[in-house]
């Protein structure tokens, strides 16, 4: 398959051609950056020394038509949504990495992300990118819209005991803490290291955006709207996410009902790993485990007291978060083994 790259000069487009490149079946053929036309990629990406040679070209419709049989648009939000829309005009299958196309209901823009959105009609065509949840629309779509980093993790974490009805659709919190990475390859005085190192620093306490992913994605499951009230942490590492998800039971539950109602979700889910050890020092989920891989980690403890569970689910950021999940979008859609080319185990240590 002939691959084309819309915005690779950041960090998740990066992470999309380090896995291109070694993917089996998929042939890198243009790459483009408003910034960087005739650079060598390697010297943008300098991890890629030695993989590839090709330089970034403009973004030309006509050239990327002809080249590709599939797009992935890499970036910045709001700025996605007129691409897009040009190259499904033009027939091509695109995985977007912006929240252009992640919401279903065109006013949810105007409430999340405060602008209205241009291209309404094609909300609904597009399929959100969490091949756990969505693996048969995914397949038959031309455009899937990769989800937020955050999102994906807290909503692979929920979305087993939201699908059973067990616990309060009213009170779900969901506390993240995101690695650097997170805030993406452009610079502002609080990304700068002097700032970031050390932190532990809360931004958009109330109101995040990925809030509305996650509502909608386990509305759906739920059969009905929910709430959730989500708040963000940047803390002091490069890759990864933890979010720690606190819901209430409404029916009395076990510790085998629970390990019951996850297996039965995720038993034949790859990239999905349950996490709870009696022993050792990582008995839950840690995302200094999962750099470097697609997986997302999922796990749980039982506060009987409060009648609580803490759900733990931890991913990187830029793979399960961004890179990883438009790959295993990718495979899905043209038919190949999921796996294929992100089938790899965490870094440790980092």
């Amino acid at each position: 398959m002939k691959v084309g790259v819309v915005g690779a000069s950041g960090y998740v487009g990066g992470e999309i051609l380090r896995l291109l490149v070694s993917h089996p079946h998929a042939e890198i053929s243009m790459v483009t950056s408003r910034q960087y036309v005739g650079e060598y990629i390697s010297r943008i990406q300098p991890s890629l020394k030695g993989f590839t040679d090709m330089t970034f070209s403009e973004l030309d419709y006509d050239k990327l038509t002809d080249k590709c049989d599939l797009v992935f648009t890499a970036v910045p939000h709001g700025t996605a949504v007129d691409i897009v829309k040009a190259l499904y005009d033009r027939g091509m299958k695109v995985i977007d990495l912006s929240a252009d196309y992640r919401l279903h209901n065109p006013a949810d823009y105007d409430k999340w992300y405060g602008w209205q959105h241009p291209h309404p009609e094609l909300l609904e065509k597009s399929v959100f990118g969490v091949p756990e949840l969505h693996r048969e629309e995914i397949k038959k779509s031309q455009i899937v819209s990769c989800p937020g980093c955050m999102a994906v993790t807290s909503i692979l974490g929920l979305y087993p005991l939201i699908k059973k009805k067990i616990i309060d659709t009213e009170h779900i919190i969901v506390d993240s803490k995101i690695g650097s990475s997170g805030a993406g390859a452009g610079t502002v005085s609080g990304t700068h290291h002097a700032m970031r190192s050390g932190v532990i620093r809360p931004y958009k306490p109330a109101k995040h955006r990925h809030t509305g992913e996650i509502e909608q994605e386990l509305s759906i499951a739920n059969g009905g709207k929910i709430k959730v009230s989500m708040s963000p942490h940047a803390v002091d590492i490069v890759r990864g996410i933890l979010c720690t998800n606190h819901v209430f039971l409404n029916q009395p539950v076990s510790e085998m009902d629970l390990w019951k109602i996850y297996r039965e979700q995720y038993q034949n889910e790859k990239f999905i790993r349950l996490i709870r050890d009696k022993k050792g020092f990582y008995k839950f989920p840690d995302p200094k485990f999962v750099v470097g891989s697609n997986f997302c980690d999922v796990g749980f403890d039982i506060d009987e007291d409060n009648n609580r569970i803490v759900v733990l689910s931890a991913s990187d950021n830029l793979m399960k978060g961004a890179a990883g999940s438009a790959i295993q979008n990718m495979n899905v859609m043209a038919g190949f083994n999921e796996m294929e080319g992100i089938a790899y185990s965490p870094l440790t240590p980092v």
